[in-house]
């Protein structure tokens, strides 16, 4: 005995086949945990006001002789801060976001004994991250951005 599909009937089960896998993907990236969507920062309305301000301390940081320099070594990160300044009166913080797992990300507060300061390797995973450096000497604030591999 043959099976026998009419064209009507071929036309219909191949619209309800696309809509199931259609429909499949759209549960996948709703509801299973390692599709997770989020965004980048959950104010960033806040966020976006303070983007002025951001770009400021930047351009203040690029005007300096020497601005802040990162750099892999084999212990781990080194970021170097300018030597016109003293490294007891650098104060501020080191955030480390990785877009792809916001689980590992992590801030290190900067306290200087010399003008280094190193990231030991243990604390980074390889890939992409976005280093924020906000630091301070006085009044005058600074911002220095990199995304880097590492």
């Amino acid at each position: 005995m043959k099976l026998k599909i009419t064209w009507p009937a071929a036309i219909i089960f191949s619209i309800v086949a696309f809509m199931v896998f259609i429909l499949s993907f759209v549960y996948k990236v709703t509801f299973l945990p390692e599709y997770d969507h989020h965004l980048v920062s959950e104010e960033y309305y806040k966020d976006e006001l303070n983007y002025q301000k951001e770009i400021d301390k930047e351009n203040k940081g690029i005007a300096l002789n020497e601005n802040v320099i990162v750099k892999k070594v084999t212990e781990g990160l080194l970021i170097t801060f300018p030597k016109e300044f003293n490294p007891s009166d650098i104060t501020g913080t080191i955030s480390f976001k990785r877009l792809s797992n916001d689980k590992i990300d992590f801030n290190e507060p900067i306290k200087l004994v010399t003008n280094e300061f190193l990231i030991k390797d243990e604390n980074l995973v390889e890939g992409r991250w976005d280093v924020k450096i906000e630091w301070s000497v006085f009044d005058d604030t600074y911002l220095f951005k990199e995304k880097l591999m590492y």
